[in-house]
């Protein structure tokens, strides 16, 4: 048999069908993917028609796992697999390497299979039927334990054909999405609850740069919130990378909300200045958006006339990826994404202090704007809570 190594294979999906300007996010993936790794030895990374290699030239074994766990975390990538490599093209050395990987990876075990071939390098004799066909047939031979079946097989083994071949079975299915970095910056708010992460995770994945901002209401909410907070980001960040945690003084502006205004409107009015400190702090930081984890009928502050009464409050665009999400759906994706856990710690945070019994459902725009002019010091507590905000920065979390 002739000389073959180990290597890892990174496929990226929509990537591929970007135009002239394609290798922005192909270069950029690579570099998301070299920060990701980064720690766990070294690597060559490098681009092949379509799919990155990962060539390691120092790998402890124990790092394996932990290795194609950050790979398939790489927004940008669909899927990644430990691959056998060998530059000898011949069929019979193919069939060598093919049979000796099946044997590892079935261990004599009762198993269904097919073989599927790619041939990328046209100039190569076999087409890829015959690839298929050839190996397939060899296992077959050699091996009592497998049973052909092109329809639903049990175990698929995997042969691309380049300018070197590629032999593999176990792709793991990576996150998708676009390479972050590659569509701008955006502040997502945080509450510490099962919806803010999940939109922030969200948004990322569409190739967004994404920062936090917290609103704390010391003594009122505890340390414990504000941890929950960023165990929270910790968690996205290993998705998202490095990232800043805005910790909000709250406690001054809320007191003086609850001194001045109806007990009905506090929560819209809340929302419209967390809103308009959020604003300042992207404006700030060079980000065009404001991400919530607010869906439509929710809760109070998040029917459709409380949501048009806190967006009149700020000029910037507001997203809200989950707005026709049910929480049956967004508890299935936090918990895809591992913040559920974190995120129903019973800590409480600055939205659930100071509450209406009964707030407004149907706020009038008017009416609310009637209330918030009450508080004669908004504009200046505004600006003293912006200039008192603590910056935490987040790296890019080691939790696998």
């Amino acid at each position: 048999m002739k000389k073959m190594d180990s290597i890892y294979l990174a496929k990226y999906g929509e990537i591929w069908v970007k135009g002239r300007n394609k290798y922005i996010f192909e270069n950029k993936l690579i570099d998301n993917l070299r920060e990701n790794i980064k720690g766990l030895g070294e690597f060559k990374i490098r681009k092949n028609l379509g799919q990155i290699i990962i060539e390691p030239l120092s790998l402890d074994e124990n790092y394996e796992k932990i290795l194609i766990e950050r790979v398939k975390n790489t927004f940008g990538i669909i899927g990644v697999a430990k691959v056998y490599r060998t530059k000898d093209k011949n069929i019979e050395n193919i069939k060598n390497i093919a049979l000796m990987h099946t044997k590892e990876k079935t261990k004599d075990k009762k198993l269904s299979f097919k073989v599927e071939a790619k041939r990328a390098d046209k100039s190569y004799s076999l087409t890829s039927p015959e690839i298929a066909r050839e190996v397939g047939g060899y296992i077959y031979d050699n091996m009592d334990n497998l049973s052909v079946d092109v329809h639903s097989p049990e175990f698929v083994l995997r042969i691309e054909v380049r300018d070197e071949v590629y032999i593999y079975s176990n792709l793991v299915a990576g996150v998708g999405g676009m390479p972050v970095g590659t569509n701008g910056r955006a502040l997502a708010m945080l509450s510490g609850g099962i919806d803010s992460p999940v939109a922030a995770w969200m948004i990322a994945k569409r190739g967004v740069e994404v920062d936090a901002i917290y609103f704390h209401s010391s003594p009122y909410t505890s340390e414990r919130a504000k941890q929950k907070v960023i165990d929270l980001s910790k968690r996205i960040s290993k998705y998202i990378g490095n990232m800043k945690l805005y910790v909000v003084p709250f406690t001054d502006l809320q007191l003086h909300m609850r001194e001045k205004c109806k007990q009905e409107a506090l929560t819209i009015i809340m929302r419209r200045i967390m809103f308009k400190i959020s604003e300042a702090v992207a404006k700030r930081e060079g980000a065009y958006a404001i991400i919530t984890g607010e869906s439509v009928g929710q809760v109070a502050s998040q029917t459709m006339k409380s949501i048009y009464a806190t967006d009149a409050a700020l000029d910037m665009p507001v997203f809200r990826p989950l707005i026709g999400f049910d929480k049956d759906e967004i508890v299935r994706l936090a918990k895809k994404i591992d913040t559920y856990d974190t995120s129903i710690l019973p800590y409480e945070d600055c939205c659930t202090i100071f509450v209406a019994k009964h707030p407004y459902t149907k706020p009038r725009l008017d009416r609310i704007i009637i209330e918030e002019v009450k508080m004669d010091k908004l504009e200046e507590m505004i600006q003293e809570a912006v200039e008192m905000i603590e910056v935490i920065e987040i790296k890019r979390s080691e939790l696998q």
